[in-house]
């Protein structure tokens, strides 16, 4: 019996097959966007390769300042003496790193310019971060320390300034100083790890930011354990209590906050000032949104699926006519729907596969790896497939139970 379901439900696809068309896009584009987002979001919050430690790490790159008598706020990012005099000396971490935004910057070689976007870095730096070193080293705590002009490259920097060569101890002139490579690592695309090239913070061209209060310096700070980081989180908020301005009247209150990876995206896109950044609002709003994207399609299977069904009262009065049974019908009308919904996981699997795989070689998000994640997949097609026996089991359940002569009149 259940053959003949299926040979059934291949002619009814194979009679409309536009009617099949559009219920498949259906299917296929939700799991596609569903599963391309996620991937993505994926690679950007969730620990793994480069920031393997990010679970046990907090973030910084804003502070806020204000007066206690006047309106208004500035926020900028750290100045080093910040850094090195409220929050380097943290007691309980077991490390904190403060590291520059990425700069671009022209690379000069034999009549050749390339732009390069160099980060500068303490030796903590690596600690936080798990580069995987292709050959070299990275940046030591020595380097740092003798203020020595030595480079890290990634591997495709690495190979388009030195086609064909050995990469190790090369000369390289970035930003109007010469760089030793010291070693490579593999490319990496997290927010914290995402550069072309990595030098000691100590090769600037002048000390003066070392006596800054507003910069260009952004923080990792590691906790020994995940467990650790609510309470350094309540350490960083008291710690911004006691910053003291060199001029008082211009600004006398501080405030900075330690996130994490999802915390400062939504610090960032809603400027919020509390403690949690308002992360419960912001996740609230992305699955509303990712529901209301799923409801769309899904809403448009059941109206495709009600008219289909309701069309076939002439077959369906045959059959009643002939003995069939009112679960009979109903079983047969469903399997169809998830027949379809099956159908179009599949195809949607590989599209997402092909469009992840595009979007890596485009070169649109530069060093981008990512992986199809299945258990994404898995609840979207669950998801599909619930609307999809939902949208069958009424208007079929409707159907079975019309009088066999009304049916064959058509009069539905």
């Amino acid at each position: 019996m259940f053959r003949n379901y299926l040979l059934t439900a291949w002619k009814v696809f194979m009679r409309r097959k536009l009617f099949t068309a559009i219920n498949l896009l259906c299917i296929v584009l939700t799991l596609v966007v569903l599963m391309v987002v996620t991937a993505l979001l994926q690679n950007a919050f969730y620990p793994t390769g480069v920031e393997g430690k990010s679970d046990r790490f907090v973030q910084m790159v804003m502070m806020q300042s204000g007066h206690t008598d006047r309106n208004g706020q500035f926020r900028g990012f750290f100045g080093y003496k910040i850094v090195e005099q409220y929050l380097k000396p943290m007691n309980g971490v077991e490390a904190v790193s403060a590291s520059m935004f990425p700069q671009a910057v022209a690379v000069y070689q034999a009549g050749r310019v390339s732009d390069v976007q160099l980060r500068r870095t303490d030796a903590e730096y690596w600690r936080i971060l798990d580069f995987h070193v292709v050959s070299g080293r990275v940046i030591s705590a020595d380097d740092v320390e003798q203020g020595r002009f030595v480079a890290v490259l990634n591997l495709s920097t690495a190979r388009k300034l030195f086609p064909g060569q050995p990469y190790l101890n090369q000369k390289i002139l970035m930003d109007g100083q010469t760089f030793a490579v010291i070693g490579v690592v593999e490319d990496a695309l997290q927010v914290n790890a995402y550069a072309d090239a990595w030098v000691p913070t100590t090769t600037l061209a002048s000390t003066d930011y070392k006596s800054q209060e507003f910069g260009s310096f952004t923080l990792m700070i590691l906790a020994r354990t995940a467990a650790d980081l609510p309470a350094i989180k309540r350490d960083i908020v008291r710690i911004a209590k006691t910053v003291r301005y060199n001029d008082p009247n211009q600004y006398n209150v501080t405030q900075f906050w330690g996130d994490s990876k999802l915390e400062l995206f939504a610090r960032t896109l809603t400027s919020n000032s509390n403690e949690d950044a308002g992360v419960p609002q912001f996740v609230v709003g992305i699955v509303v949104l990712m529901l209301l994207f799923m409801a769309l399609p899904a809403l448009n299977l059941v109206n495709l699926n009600v008219g289909r069904i309701m069309e076939r009262g002439s077959e369906i009065g045959v059959r009643k006519a002939f003995g069939a049974t009112s679960r009979q019908l109903v079983a047969q009308l469903v399997l169809e729907n998830v027949v379809l919904c099956l159908v179009g996981g599949a195809i949607g699997l590989v599209c997402a596969a092909g469009a992840l795989r595009w979007l890596e070689g485009s070169g649109l998000i530069p060093y981008l790896k990512v992986e199809l994640n299945l258990a994404v997949f898995g609840y979207g097609l669950l998801l599909t497939l619930v609307f999809g026996v939902l949208s069958g089991v009424i208007p079929a359940w409707k159907m079975s139970r019309l009088d066999p002569v009304r049916a064959l009149k058509g009069n539905t």
